[in-house]
């Protein structure tokens, strides 16, 4: 009997498998930086383009800036795997907020500037607008709760 008989052999090396992981988030981070970059001159091309500017270039300028921002949050979060080894879970919750924001943006918008809606649009609307901010408001929570989860970890720590 062997000393390693407790631990199973990979088919893979390790050290192979951890330079294609490192390669595909490189490959990866530099995809979603291409993708915020062009999705940046697309909005700014659009910004100037769109007619009338008010509201409508107005309204879609804060739509893509907020779908930009997303890009990059999710870039963050890969970099941050990248370097920590680890996802991190706040930044999917951020990411999670400023999609639900945007899309009670987007919604409330075209409700007020929209032309007459029948009453069925409106009350879907509204319901859109009341589970957007559902989310939100988990999404902060659980915001709350990990930083209250990390702060509780890092006490024990310091006393243990």
């Amino acid at each position: 009997m062997t000393k390693d008989s407790g631990t199973k052999k990979s088919v893979v090396p390790s050290r192979l498998a951890d330079r294609m992981e490192e390669g595909f988030h490189v490959v990866l981070g530099v995809f979603l930086f291409g993708i915020a970059l062009a999705a940046l001159v697309f909005s700014v091309i659009r910004v100037f383009t769109t007619s009338p500017f008010f509201p409508d270039g107005m309204i879609q300028a804060i739509n893509d800036i907020l779908f930009i921002i997303i890009i990059l949050e999710i870039l963050r979060t890969v970099i941050a795997r990248y370097n920590d080894g680890v996802f991190q879970l706040q930044n999917f919750l951020i990411i999670g907020i400023i999609a639900a924001v945007r899309h009670i943006l987007t919604v409330g918008a075209s409700m007020t500037l929209g032309a007459e809606k029948p009453r069925e649009s409106f009350d879907r609307a509204v319901i859109e607008l009341g589970i957007s901010s559902a989310i939100v408001v988990a999404l902060v929570f659980a915001i709350f709760l990990s930083k209250a989860s990390d702060n509780a970890v890092g006490a024990a720590k310091v006393k243990g």
